[in-house]
């Protein structure tokens, strides 16, 4: 018990916590777990939910614990001891894992627990479970012949390396990348505290002049502002290829992308399924690939007048700029340009009235009027210093979850942002034990003495993930396997997250989280209306790049032979010529660094964001008919969708709160399309 990763009874102890506490942890709670299969397999009384199902879902409720500790800390605070001894870990829990899913006994135990009698009398939540067991039993490999159980597993655990392997190569790169400036000349049209930033950094490395990364706070301002167009070509090609074979021999992907989708279709093909994207679409609410070809087909037919539109646009304008042949690395400079002439406002003229704790504060004041909860600072152990630890009460101020807070980007840390869960809701003997979410971002960190500073589009990303946040610690399922965001299908689970970047266009709401970190002035409602005028610019250009994502990802997916003359690379060039309007330079390596579908869970999954725009815009919409902050619509929202996690479908979910099926109406209509 004096392993951290060993204490269940409160909040994971990040203060304690090193690379070698991982393989004892992991070795004794894999060597528990596989007594308890046994006992339970061979026991001889009838399975029930009490002495089969709950046993086994408390094993897995700490080592899932146990894991989401050291997943987090590879992820936030990454060093070459804990990545080892993650790899070293992870391939013990994927075998794990793939003995447990192709167990008969265990297998046959749920079914006889689905065919019972008393399966009627169970709770609606704790069917759900058991359903969704005996499903992913099958997908698990439980019903293939004894020899082909071994290759399954085989490619299991293969798959989980080269996932692993996948990110880190692009983590590797993008922490390696440093590009020097010396002139200060030479950075003009970059905002000042971009530069103060790269200063910092140079000196850091005990450096002179500035130093530019492929980190986002470092790498995008340069792409949006600088002037100099040959340090916009050099980051951009940077980041375009990383993970290639323009990069380091051993952080390139490329072969790792195909054997991924090689062993993905034979995995596919050893359970039935034509290919993966029938596989993958097995758990979501999407029924067929063929469905989801059409949902996006509909609309980029839809949206791509509006994206050929917005290019001809600013094909145009780049042209008054000098710039007659727009590459991938002037399409942001010259569009902040154009949207600074059409609305007269910049993003870093915004991004002063949006100091962190101004901008948290109104995050918080949403959730508490709508969701009739309260969000306060508390204590508890961090790993790092820039990590920050609420607790959410509610109206009777008993507590009811928490979350930790890590914004800003470092090296060490994966780019993007996610939440993750921490802890899962779940009843046990001694009472309820509350959910605590991770929140991660990489937004800029403080720089010259002033507090951070974030752009509207950093709000809307913290928006973003808070709701993926509340919708893991708002539930009230009592049971481990579909608590908060758990069974939740996966093309849905966009939904709360969606749902919550609204607000960040609502001037009751955005209004009480400005204040310029000069004057302390609350943001203008002038400045606000350009704003709302500007907020569908180019919205038609970033529907088709979305969509360009998802299709390719479906197709890689779905028809495409992993093993025939086409590459992946030739894949995403197709799916352009029908429906992209900027063609990236023929050197760019997108897929390489694609890690949502190669690492991140999402294969054949990425259309969810477009699937899950269209419930959040239609959700959304009842706030607009009953108001704004309208504490009826958010109860109903809170009771409907987020606390019933993943107890029933999420149609069912979304039926119950909007009264009816979802219509691409108001996200068409949200997005100056309709």
């Amino acid at each position: 018990m004096s392993n951290p990763l060993l204490h269940f009874a409160g909040l994971p102890k990040f203060n304690e916590i090193k690379p070698e506490h991982i393989s004892p942890a992991v070795d004794a709670l894999i060597t528990e777990g596989r007594a308890l299969v046994e006992s339970l397999a061979t026991q001889t009384e009838a399975p029930t939910w009490e002495n089969f199902a709950l046993k086994l879902e408390d094993h897995s409720e700490k080592l899932g614990r146990a894991w989401s500790q050291v997943g987090h800390m590879n992820a936030v605070v990454n060093s070459p001891e804990l990545r080892e001894a993650y790899n070293e870990n992870l391939a013990k829990l994927t075998d794990f894992g793939s003995d447990i899913s192709q167990d008969e006994r265990l297998y046959a135990k749920y079914k006889a627990i689905q065919a019972s009698a008393a399966f009627a009398s169970l709770t609606p939540t704790q069917q759900t479970i058991i359903n969704h067991e005996v499903r992913d039993f099958k997908l698990g490999g439980a019903e293939l012949p004894a020899e082909q159980k071994a290759r399954f597993k085989t490619i299991s655990e293969e798959l989980s390396k080269l996932g692993s392997k996948f990110e880190e190569n692009i983590l590797d790169n993008t922490n390696d990348f440093k590009h020097y400036v010396e002139n200060l000349a030479d950075l003009a049209g970059i905002p000042e505290d971009v530069i103060e930033a790269a200063l910092e950094s140079a000196k850091a490395d005990s450096k002179t002049g500035y130093q530019f990364t492929l980190h986002f706070p470092s790498y995008m301002p340069v792409l949006q502002y600088a002037d100099n167009r040959t340090l916009r070509e050099t980051l951009y090609r940077a980041y375009a290829t990383r993970a290639s074979e323009f990069s380091k021999p051993e952080w390139d992907n490329t072969k790792l992308i195909s054997d991924i989708l090689k062993l993905k279709q034979e995995e596919a093909k050893m359970l039935g399924f034509n290919n993966y994207a029938e596989l993958s679409l097995a758990t979501k609410m999407a029924d067929s690939p063929k469905q989801v070809t059409e949902f996006l087909d509909t609309l980029a037919k839809r949206a791509k007048p509006y994206a050929e539109r917005d290019m001809q646009e600013l094909t145009n304008y780049a042209k008054k700029l000098g710039i007659n042949d727009m590459q991938s690395w002037d399409v942001a400079y010259v569009s902040e340009k154009l949207r600074q002439e059409k609305y007269a406002f910049s993003d870093q003229e915004v991004k002063q009235y949006f100091p962190e704790e101004k901008v948290l504060a109104g995050l918080f004041k949403v959730t508490e009027t709508i969701f009739g909860v309260q969000v306060r600072k508390a204590e508890a152990p961090v790993w790092h210093k820039d990590a920050s630890f609420y607790e959410i009460s509610d109206a009777s101020n008993k507590p009811i979850a928490y979350f930790y807070l890590d914004l800003y980007a470092r090296n060490g840390k994966r780019g993007g942002a996610w939440m993750d869960e921490a802890i899962t809701r779940r009843k046990k003997a001694n009472g309820i034990e509350l959910p605590v979410a991770f929140l991660t971002c990489n937004f800029s960190a403080p720089v010259g003495g002033k507090p951070a500073l974030f752009t509207h589009d950093e709000v809307i990303t913290m928006f973003h993930e808070f709701g993926h946040g509340l919708h893991h610690m708002l539930t009230q399922v009592d049971e481990y396997g579909v608590s908060g965001i758990k069974g939740v299908e996966w093309d849905a689970v966009e939904l709360p997250s969606q749902f919550m970047e609204n607000f960040c266009w609502e001037w009751d709401v955005l209004r009480h989280m400005t204040a310029h970190v000069d004057t302390g002035a609350q943001l203008p409602h002038e400045l606000f209306d350009k704003m709302v005028a500007a907020k569908n610019f180019q919205a038609g250009m970033q529907t088709v790049r979305q969509i360009e994502f998802s299709l390719f990802d479906m197709r890689l997916h779905g028809d495409f032979d992993p093993n025939g003359k086409l590459t992946a690379l030739d894949l995403i060039e197709q799916v352009r010529d029908e429906v992209a309007v900027v063609r990236p330079p023929k050197w760019n390596r997108f897929p390489n660094s694609f890690s949502h579908i190669f690492a991140g869970g999402y294969a054949a999954g990425y259309y969810s964001y477009k699937w899950a725009e269209v419930l959040s815009a239609d959700a959304y919409s009842l706030f607009e008919e009953l108001g704004v902050l309208s504490e009826q619509a958010g109860t109903r929202f809170k009771d409907e969708v987020l606390a019933k996690g993943g107890s029933r479908p999420a149609m069912e979910s979304f039926v119950a709160f909007r009264g009816r099926e979802p219509s691409m109406d108001a996200l068409l209509r949200h997005n100056g399309m309709a």
